[in-house]
């Protein structure tokens, strides 16, 4: 019995630990601050007793090393230590890229070619 090995041990410890850390998606709305942007969350509820669904809106600051986010990106952030009196989440990744933002880098791009 003792020459068995423990295969559970062995198992729990190949595989990838899964994070217990909170993960959410929302919309960019201001890079404005440095390696700082604020994720505007859309939160869908339907009221307890008359059923309609309510929409409120949350806003969390998370850091951005690289500064990599910009406005009216779809990104993903993940709960952190605290970094500062406000941010307590850091950008996981940029699902989908603004449009708007695109056509900006575009812009200047194009303007430090030219000169």
């Amino acid at each position: 019995m003792s020459e068995t090995p423990n295969t559970t041990a062995a198992q729990t410890s190949a595989e990838p630990q899964a994070s217990r850390r909170n993960e959410k998606v929302g919309l960019v709305v201001s890079t404005k601050m440095q390696k700082t942007i604020v994720v505007e969350i859309e939160m869908r509820k339907a009221h307890p007793k008359y059923k309609r669904v309510l929409k409120s809106n949350k806003k969390f600051y998370a850091h951005d090393e690289q500064n990599s986010a910009r406005v009216g990106d779809v990104v993903r952030i993940r709960e952190a230590r605290p970094l500062s009196k406000l941010k307590r989440w850091s950008l996981e990744e940029i699902v989908r890229r603004s449009s708007l933002a695109q056509i900006a880098d575009d812009k200047t791009a194009a303007a430090t070619e030219a000169k």
